[in-house]
């Protein structure tokens, strides 16, 4: 019972004690006389009943009924000055109580305080609860509560020691890829310098165990072998190192089917590959290098060096003879088709999107213009290639093609 409803009872009874305790000292003051005429009357009347007039009998029965109710009422302020004294007696015994429930509330609060916000809703509804309660039932909740917010506190250790597991976890990660990007920077560096070109590889191979689940590492190791595979002499050698970086490719097109390098790196060390193999091999890898490229090219439309190497797949498919033709086909139910035009519209696509792309692309615009018959066309880009210095071993290789392309123009 809250301490506004005890108030409002206790006041409520005094209030009507008092009003009937008032109301019978004004009777009795009043109707002193009357009262003891009409009882004398009554015992007068009671034993000479056949003496009374009919008259005085009606006024005798109405008396009667004042009487009734007058001892009726003497009864009731009885009653009510005992239930005054029981309430008397129990209200130090009341205003105990109502501490108390002030304090289990003032306890309550700070609990629903410092609680979570769905154990609060769970402690206010079992506040809710407490307040229609005997106080039996209070001492029961209240141990209840107790138990409840150990065991809520041991919750939050868990969680408070999982959150610091998982912010441990992410900064491990962070840690982890900022060495990566810096792994994968200074790859990219050495690809692009001619002294360091296919010096990655070593660094790359070192971290292999530790980043091997990331496509961006893999590429660059499949892009790694294909550069340190220029260096090598032996045929042996740079067949195993093409089947390593094929291999690397493979892995990095599984970790992210959607990376354009990864797809176009692939296709470089099937290339490569290829002039170590068999002729079957070979046109496998053919086919291979078409699909990817194809793909890259659609991953990454802008990339000039994806429509040069489709450039040269065209212009050597071009030249096959008609055994290697038949061949393929009876290797693989279809020989690979393009024309020296074919060639000719990737090469021109990767000097439109970096104009003066490299020497190589040139040289080979040069040599599909002299297989077309516009001779004129090919020596300006012979002319242009000239003036390029050679700076890579792909360079190298361009020049030769071109000293060879000269004498026929």
């Amino acid at each position: 019972m809250s301490q506004a409803d005890s108030r409002g009872l206790l006041l409520g009874a005094l209030a009507g004690a008092a009003g009937l305790t008032l109301a019978v000292v004004w009777y009795q003051n009043h109707w002193p006389s009357s009262g003891s005429r009409m009882v004398a009357q009554e015992l007068y009347l009671t034993s000479n009943d056949r003496h009374v007039e009919p008259g005085v009998s009606v006024a005798v029965a109405g008396q009667r009924e004042v009487l009734d109710r007058l001892g009726a009422l003497i009864q009731c302020v009885s009653e009510l000055k005992e239930e005054v004294r029981a309430l008397k007696t129990a209200l130090p015994l009341l205003q105990d109580q109502v501490r108390d429930e002030l304090q289990g509330g003032s306890r309550r609060g700070a609990e629903l305080r410092r609680a979570t916000p769905t154990r609060r809703k769970r402690l206010a509804a079992a506040a809710v609860r407490h307040e229609g309660q005997s106080s039996e039932e209070a001492e029961s909740e209240g141990g209840y509560m107790t138990a409840m917010t150990d065991s809520e506190e041991e919750e939050e250790e868990e969680e408070r020691g999982e959150r610091e597991e998982a912010e441990e976890e992410r900064e491990g990660r962070e840690e982890e890829s900022e060495e990566l990007r810096a792994l994968l920077e200074r790859a990219d560096a050495m690809h692009g310098s001619a002294e360091e070109k296919g010096g990655a590889l070593a660094a790359l191979l070192e971290h292999k165990a530790q980043f091997g689940r990331s496509y961006a590492f893999m590429w660059r190791l499949a892009r790694a072998y294909a550069d340190a595979l220029e260096k090598l002499q032996e045929r042996e050698e740079k067949k195993s190192m093409a089947e390593a970086g094929k291999a690397a490719g493979e892995d990095a097109i599984a970790l992210n089917p959607d990376c354009a390098e990864s797809h176009q790196w692939f296709a470089i060390l099937c290339g490569q590959l290829s002039e170590y193999d068999t002729i079957q091999n070979k046109i496998k890898n053919g086919y291979l290098f078409k699909d990817h490229l194809d793909r890259a090219i659609q991953l990454k439309p802008q990339d000039p060096l994806s429509y040069y190497l489709l450039g040269r797949w065209c212009y050597a498919v071009a030249q096959c003879t008609w055994i290697e033709r038949k061949i393929a086909a009876t290797l693989f139910g279809e020989p690979p088709n393009a024309t020296v035009q074919d060639a000719l519209q990737n090469f021109l696509k990767a000097e439109e999107i970096c104009p003066m792309y490299s020497k190589a692309n040139l040289v080979f615009l040069a040599k599909c213009y002299k297989d077309l018959g516009q001779k004129q066309k090919a020596k300006e880009l012979c002319s242009t290639a000239s003036c390029i210095n050679n700076t890579t071993n792909e360079d190298d290789e361009a020049q030769k093609e071109l000293d060879s392309l000269l004498p026929y123009l």
